[in-house]
């Protein structure tokens, strides 16, 4: 018999917006306890990208990694603009493409960023097991493929 069998399938959207109101919280406490000022939850998956690019980047490319849509990101991006933490420029070879790339404010950012993360993602996953844990990402890509249809 499976040990889920009681388990309700039927509020997992609850479910979900209850995780990431929890996991906002917890990132929100980390940013406070850090003076990270201007920064939000939702900064980041943008300042995460732009944390592995060596030069600057399209904005579309910073919309298609993050997965949002392209008015969220760039109200992220401006943002983070008026704060600091990254530039915009226009493309050297296109000038209807819009660049961007952290500042040296933005980049200091980054340890603090990789120290939360690791925070989140202890608490997260606790105890579970490696296969457990891949077995629920892919899970869960079944789901946002099947809303996203």
């Amino acid at each position: 018999m499976n040990r889920y069998h009681n388990v309700n399938t039927e509020g997992i959207i609850a479910q979900i917006a209850r995780i990431r109101e929890s996991a906002n919280t917890l990132i929100e406490i980390e940013l406070r306890e850090r003076s990270m000022k201007g920064i939000v939850p939702a900064h980041g998956s943008v300042l995460q990208f732009l944390f592995r690019q060596n030069k600057p980047v399209p904005i579309k490319a910073v919309v298609e990694k993050v997965g949002r849509a392209k008015s969220t990101v760039t109200v992220m991006i401006n943002t983070l603009g008026r704060r600091g933490y990254l530039r915009k420029m226009p493309c050297e070879t296109d000038n209807r493409v819009i660049m961007v790339e952290l500042t040296a404010a933005g980049r200091k950012l980054r340890r603090d960023f990789d120290e939360i993360s690791e925070i989140l993602l202890n608490k997260v996953y606790g105890d579970m097991k490696k296969k457990a844990r891949q077995l629920l990402v892919s899970r869960l890509d079944v789901i946002e493929n099947n809303i996203n249809k």
